[in-house]
C-alpha cells in the first residue's frame, strides 16, 4: 500500500508538471486548507505564528480530547516517508497503523488531488524544522478500522470560478462542509443536513456555532455575495460584528479571487435547510 501512494506522489509530481509545486504547496497550507487553523497553537487573539504547525489542543469534549501534532520536520511526521504522510492525510492512517480520528477532516480529504496531495507535502517538508511536543489525543468512542477503501488516485476539477472547482475547495480543501453540517453521532450528516450548521466548538475564544451556509433564509440567503466574501475573508458580518474563531479567516484571506468567487458560487447551490 504504501508502494502505491509513492507511486502516486511521483507520478503526480511527473505527470501534472507545474501543478505540483511548493509554491502551490505554501498557497494550499496557508490559505484555502488552512492547515495551520489546527497546527499552530491558537490564543485568544489568534494564532501563534513564531510555532506555525507546531501542534495545539483543537478540542476537548466528552467524545475526545484531540491534539493536532507537530507537523514540522522536528515533528512527530519527521521520520515518515512522503508516502506514508500522504497516506496519513488522505486515508487517515499513520505508519503504525492506527488510525487518525477527528476532527481531522479524513472523509473529506480522500478527495484531495494527487497533485495538491504531492504539494503539500512538498511544502511542509521545507519548514524550519520545531521540536514542540504534543500529547497524544484520547477517544470516548470507537474509531473505525479506516474510512473507506485505499485511494488509488484523484484529479481535482480544472481551477477557475466554477461551481466544480468551488465544491473541490470547499469540500476536500478547505473543508468547509464539515465544519458547517451538523453532526450526529457518527459525524457530519452530509447526506441530510449539508451546511445546516449547528456545531459547538470550544476554544481560549469561548464557544461558537457553525452557522447554516446553506440558501435557506436561516442560512445566506439574505447576504450578497461580497458580504459572504467578508464573511468568510476577514470575520465581519455586514453590521460590522466580528465572528469568532475557529473559522481560518486568516487563511481565507489569502485565497486567491477566483477561489473565492468558486467557492461561493458552490456555496449558493446547496439546497435550503433550515437551522437544525
Amino acid at each position: 500500500m504504501r508502494k502505491t501512494i509513492a507511486a502516486i506522489v511521483m507520478l503526480a509530481a511527473g505527470s501534472v508538471g507545474a501543478d505540483v509545486s511548493m509554491q502551490r504547496g505554501e498557497y494550499l497550507v496557508r490559505g484555502p486548507a488552512g492547515c495551520g487553523n489546527c497546527h499552530t497553537p491558537q490564543g485568544p487573539n489568534g494564532p501563534d505564528m513564531g510555532n506555525e504547525l507546531a501542534g495545539f489542543m483543537v478540542e476537548k469534549n466528552a467524545q475526545f480530547e484531540a491534539w493536532a501534532p507537530n507537523i514540522t520536520p522536528g515533528g512527530r511526521v519527521a521520520d515518515w516517508s512522503d508516502a506514508e504522510l500522504a497516506r496519513a492525510i488522505r486515508e487517515g492512517i499513520r505508519p503504525d497503523g492506527s488510525v487518525i480520528g477527528p476532527p481531522m477532516p479524513m472523509t473529506l480529504y480522500r478527495g484531495l488531488s494527487d497533485a495538491d496531495l504531492a504539494s503539500i507535502i512538498a511544502f511542509l517538508r521545507s519548514l524550519p524544522a520545531n521540536d514542540a511536543k504534543t500529547p497524544n489525543s484520547t477517544y470516548n468512542i470507537p474509531l473505525p478500522p479506516a474510512y473507506g477503501p485505499p485511494v488509488d488516485s484523484v484529479k481535482a476539477p480544472a481551477r477557475g470560478p466554477t461551481v466544480e472547482y468551488g465544491a473541490y475547495l470547499a469540500g476536500p480543501v478547505a473543508h468547509c462542509t464539515e465544519c458547517h453540517s451538523t453532526f450526529g453521532p457518527k459525524g457530519p450528516m452530509f447526506d441530510t443536513h449539508l451546511g445546516a450548521g449547528g456545531y459547538e466548538f470550544h476554544g481560549p475564544w469561548g464557544v461558537s456555532i457553525a452557522p447554516n451556509i446553506t440558501s435557506h433564509e436561516d442560512g445566506l440567503a439574505a447576504y450578497s455575495d461580497e458580504e459572504i466574501k467578508a464573511m468568510i475573508t476577514q470575520g465581519t458580518r455586514p453590521d460590522g460584528s466580528r465572528m469568532k474563531p475557529p473559522m481560518g479567516y486568516h487563511h481565507y484571506a489569502m485565497m486567491t479571487s477566483d477561489d473565492l468567487e468558486a467557492v461561493v458560487r458552490y456555496l449558493r447551490t446547496l439546497p435550503p435547510l433550515p437551522d437544525p
